[in-house]
């Protein structure tokens, strides 16, 4: 079941000048930033009330956000919906026969992430994200480790 907007991806020329608006401007904070190198681009997630803002940097000319900032100048790139079980929130849309581009989720900056493709969405690309990854960790005995996971980046 979707939970609730994860948050908004916005393409940017540069994380730093965005910066200057998000961050200083509207005093949002930045709660993770990361470069996603199979995505080929720097991620910035900036914080307001439960959701977040994410500031996406193409670092090479060959990736869909250098493409799409190309074509379309910086501005709102995609719509993140989250989800406590990614595996199966992807398996149900895809029985519904909606047009996917990930078969499979795979590691983003906002833990297990995956895309539908726009056309199914009346032109808005649309990201599941699952924040905690694995799922449910199994505590362990204490003293024997962290029973906290992170997410990956």
């Amino acid at each position: 079941m979707l939970k609730k907007i994860h948050h908004v991806g916005i393409v940017v020329r540069s994380i730093e000048a965005a910066y200057a608006f998000y961050r200083d401007t509207l005093s949002l904070p930045v709660h993770k930033q990361d470069i996603i190198p199979d995505q080929g681009v720097k991620a910035a997630l900036l914080t307001i009330g439960t959701s977040e803002i994410e500031l996406l940097e193409p670092l090479a000319a060959h990736t869909g956000v250098a493409r799409f900032l190309e074509r379309r100048g910086e501005g709102l790139h995609h719509l993140c919906f989250e989800t406590d079980d990614i595996v199966r929130e992807l398996e149900a849309t895809k029985a519904k026969g909606v047009a996917i581009l990930d078969q499979h989720p795979r590691p983003g900056l906002a833990g297990m992430i995956c895309f539908l493709h726009p056309k199914a969405s009346h032109g808005v690309l649309i990201e599941y994200a699952q924040p905690e990854w694995p799922p449910n960790p199994e505590p362990t005995p204490l003293g024997l480790g962290s029973t906290t996971q992170k997410g990956h980046k």
